[in-house]
């Protein structure tokens, strides 16, 4: 078996795969101050909660965007699942070209969701990461990876909205039945909702104008994708677990 971890600003989500089936995906807040012997005894806990025992763990491969993280966690991961974890970075393989200016700068989560859409939509594919960023990255028909857009996601741009106007309250952030807002909280939703929709929208049918690219595939995942991906037909594909496909994908591609 294998466990996949992509360690987000957010949250930590871990895949359990048995060969190439995906047997569950679990989440857990991304603390700083954890330490390995936490990391460690919460892994073999839930392991042990799935029926799933450590020794079946051939290997582990990560993903992160968090490098305060990354020392507690490959620590608890070697100490506990007994496992030197493959880490996605400059020199692993993936297949995916990378054309940008800085090649060394793009994270690791835009790579395993390029990889991901490429190698399970097809290209040419335009890939939407709804997360605490917003990303929208292009990947041509051959696999290059030429850019990249990136813009605050939906949950950071609620969070400022409470954070630094005081009479903002904390929402749910949902979709509402209609735009005409007629309080406070739906209107903070309905702005939310339908400026991401908007956005989304417009910054798809540049990337088709700029590129000529009219049959430009469209594939969303993150954990609120999926109802924007709802709202707007310029998303073709929704997959929530798209991250965690591409770090299986880059896993096998290291073993060849």
């Amino acid at each position: 078996m294998l466990l996949a971890f992509d360690v987000g600003n957010t949250n930590i989500t871990i895949g359990v795969f048995d060969k190439d089936e995906l047997m569950g995906t679990y989440r857990m807040t991304t603390k700083h101050s954890r330490t390995s012997d936490e990391y460690g005894l919460f892994l073999v806990d839930l392991l042990h909660k799935k029926d799933i025992h450590v020794k079946d763990i051939e290997d582990v491969i990560i993903a992160s965007v968090v490098p305060n993280v990354m020392h507690s966690l490959t620590s608890g991961i070697i100490k506990y699942i007994k496992v030197t974890p493959i880490i996605v970075g400059p020199g692993i393989k993936t297949g995916i070209k990378i054309m940008t200016d800085n090649p060394k700068e793009l994270g690791a989560d835009r790579i395993v969701d390029a990889v991901a859409a490429y190698e399970l939509y097809g290209g040419p594919v335009l890939v939407i990461d709804f997360g605490t960023a917003t990303t929208h990255d292009l990947v041509l028909e051959d696999g290059s990876f030429v850019a990249g857009v990136t813009s605050p996601g939906i949950r950071t741009a609620a969070n400022a909205l409470w954070r630094d106007a005081a009479k903002l309250p904390e929402i749910e952030i949902t979709k509402t039945t209609t735009i005409m807002a007629k309080n406070t909280i739906t209107s903070m939703q309905a702005g939310l909702f339908y400026a991401t929709v908007g956005s989304t929208e417009y910054i798809v049918k540049k990337f088709k104008e700029e590129t000529g690219l009219k049959e430009l595939k469209v594939v969303a995942t993150g954990g609120l994708g999926n109802i924007i991906a709802d709202e707007t037909n310029a998303i073709e594909f929704y997959d929530p677990d798209l991250t965690l496909r591409g770090l299986k994908l880059v896993y096998d591609k290291q073993k060849r």
